[in-house]
């Protein structure tokens, strides 16, 4: 067990006052939280006397109590917590039989609110984020509805920059949020730590506001939304959760440079425990993947589709390339049946052939036909493809995270664990269940590279700007978890020459911009989506990927700009992997490998080349010697990256 120091700086007290302002700092002292119980229950953030969130209305409303206004403060604690996880300052305070906990880091401050006894149903909770001035945001909207139903969603949003008051006040938006405060700072608004309660959403709130929102707990469902894969609300009741005995961190992440949110981990410190006593069996790594390369295949004697042959050529693939996965997507099993293989494979034989070559299978499902039958369907699905071999279910078309949701992939996820089984969630956004459940290694909740399939041609309609928006996800998508971007497109173009094509896909930017998503994007799960034969066409690219581990041992942001660019080391035992990316705008810069302290190593570099503007395939590889003192400079191209293996 790791030991906990506690610091205590004020004694427990008991009092009744009502109407007082209470103080936490951070350990170094910068960030103050303010918490004021005059009338309406407020906190405020400041940082070196700057005021980063303005007095906020913290509220809860059940059947029995509405809480936040005229609150009775009867105890409070406040000490510095010293913790192998992370330092902070902490304030408890115990108000008309709730705890509300302020925890302050040196970059961040949140608040929960933990009931002294299970509360039978929240009706609403208020969460308020007031900010000084009419600011810029990054602003992630909901669109695309599940069959028109206003909290049934992918999580897949691209960011609106706008002001706050320019917020379109019928829309809600997912988090994290940015927004842009003075002298580049920047205020990003999340949760963590979400179980047994549903996802917070944000929509525009009186002046200069962001006010939470909550999808209301579902009564009935039926089965719609895309391809009728969703399990759609069709009846809600008038409040929020039930039996409910904490509430998830309320968030506000707090950056002088938008450096400093690159590998920003402040979700696993205020994420649960691990529930898993053994997690030996949990292995990350790459996959190959057949949905978004259509399973196009070349140069073999066989008709390439969803078949045997098919499969056991992406196996004898993944082998070759020292890939430990392959995902077998939708179309293996009977569609309302997962316990009925397709007539299309032999499946049996498939996976047996997988365990033999020493790559596992990973096979797709969508979340209403693993739940909708009861957990004791579910615990049968997963003790048969766990008995057979199978290493784990890619889960898909979840889109909600209502209070129903949310508890049900804390059970899938257990009952996967015990059947030593990986899960990567589509349709859903990390929310901290990956951290008591490890063997959940990957989510979707991200606008990745599927989309580049549908996109319109250039003057067919408006073409979103993927190289920007992979710009700025290192920076907000990763802050709560991992993400499926599925990269590793072959076929790459400029902006002019792109466009949409479902069965022979293509991707916005450079050759190198879509490798050096392996290192900068965080996926301990990762896909390589295009086809075998592409990536064997392109084996020096193919060989530079594969090499890149999907978990790493210690991150260092070096640059970057939020929607602008982003530069990143990572390091991997001895071994440091370095990659840079840029929206449309080329870039020069200089990669400072002060990281490498007095080591000296050779750098395997892949960059863009001189004509990647034109042609966004091209690109250059070299090595070179370098050395802590190395100043490297760099190009990139349009929509480009560079990356680079340190040995």
């Amino acid at each position: 067990m790791k030991k906990i120091l506690v610091s205590l700086c004020l004694t427990l007290a008991t009092m009744t006052v009502s109407a007082k302002t209470y103080s936490v700092s951070s350990p170094n002292g910068l960030i103050t939280v303010n918490v004021c119980t005059d009338n309406q229950l407020q906190w405020d953030i400041r940082k070196d006397n700057t005021v980063i969130l303005q007095p906020s209305a913290i509220g809860l409303k059940t059947d029995i109590m509405d809480f936040g206004q005229n609150v009775k403060v009867k105890k409070t604690r406040s000490s510095n917590v010293r913790k192998s996880s992370g330092n902070y300052g902490l304030l408890q305070m115990v108000c008309n039989g709730l705890i509300v906990e302020f925890r302050v880091f040196n970059d961040a401050a949140a608040y929960r609110i933990v009931p002294t006894k299970p509360l039978a149903k929240v009706v609403n909770e208020t969460a308020e984020f007031r900010f000084a001035a009419d600011y810029e945001a990054f602003i992630p909207y909901v669109n695309d509805n599940r069959a028109g139903e206003r909290w049934c969603y992918s999580f897949e949003s691209y960011y609106d920059r706008q002001r706050l008051s320019q917020m379109f006040a019928d829309s809600l938006a997912i988090t994290p949020t940015a927004i842009c405060l003075p002298e580049k700072r920047k205020a990003v608004v999340m949760e963590a730590d979400v179980e047994n309660y549903p996802g917070m959403y944000l929509k525009k709130g009186k002046g200069n506001s962001l006010q939470a929102a909550f999808p209301p707990l579902p009564l009935e469902e039926e089965i719609g939304g895309y391809n009728r894969l969703n399990l759609v609300p069709t009846q809600r009741a008038e409040h929020i959760a039930e039996n409910v005995s904490r509430l998830p961190w309320r968030i506000i992440v707090i950056s002088d440079s938008d450096r400093e949110l690159l590998g920003n981990d402040i979700a696993r410190r205020l994420g649960p425990v691990c529930r898993l006593t053994d997690t030996s069996w949990i292995k990350p790594g790459k996959v190959a993947w057949d949905w978004w390369n259509n399973t196009n295949l070349t140069g073999v004697d066989f008709r390439a589709g969803i078949n045997t042959e098919t499969y056991k050529y992406f196996i004898d693939f993944a082998r070759k390339n020292k890939l430990e996965y392959i995902i077998i997507d939708e179309g293996w099993s009977d569609p309302e049946d997962l316990l009925h293989f397709s007539d299309k494979m032999d499946m049996a034989g498939i996976i047996d052939y997988a365990r033999q070559q020493g790559v596992g299978v990973i096979l797709w499902s969508s979340w209403r036909n693993l739940i909708q039958r009861g957990h004791e369907k579910m615990e049968e699905i997963m003790k048969h493809y766990g008995d057979m071999g199978v290493k784990g279910f890619k889960v898909d078309f979840f889109d909600r995270d209502d209070q129903r949701v949310i508890q049900s992939v804390y059970e899938v996820a257990a009952c996967a664990a015990r059947h030593h089984l990986l899960l990567d969630l589509h349709g859903m956004r990390p929310f901290g269940v990956q951290i008591a459940y490890p063997n959940i290694v990957n989510f979707e909740g991200v606008k990745g590279l599927e989309n580049s399939k549908w996109e319109p041609r250039v003057g067919d309609g408006p073409l979103h700007d993927q190289p920007m928006y992979d710009v700025t996800i290192p920076y907000l998508r990763a802050l709560p978890g991992p993400f499926d971007y599925t990269p590793g497109a072959m076929v790459n173009a400029v902006r002019s020459q792109f466009f949409g094509n479902n069965d022979h896909p293509m991707s916005q930017g450079t050759r190198v911009h879509q490798m050096a998503m392996y290192t900068l994007f965080d996926a301990p799960l990762q896909m390589l989506a295009d086809s075998p034969s592409k990536y064997m066409q392109n084996q020096e690219c193919t060989d530079f990927i594969a090499a890149v581990p999907t978990v790493f041992d210690e991150t260092v942001a070096l640059a970057g700009e939020m929607g602008e660019y982003a530069v990143v080391a990572r390091r991997k035992g001895n071994t440091w992997y370095v990659a840079a990316m840029t929206n449309w705008t080329a870039r020069h810069l200089t990669i400072d490998c002060s990281f490498l302290g007095d080591h000296r190593a050779t750098a395997d570099i892949f960059a863009d080349g001189i004509n990647a503007d034109r042609e966004a395939t091209d690109y250059q590889h070299q090595r070179i010697e370098v050395d802590g003192k190395s100043r490297l400079p760099i190009y990139m191209a349009p929509g480009g990256g560079w990356t680079a293996i340190i040995r």
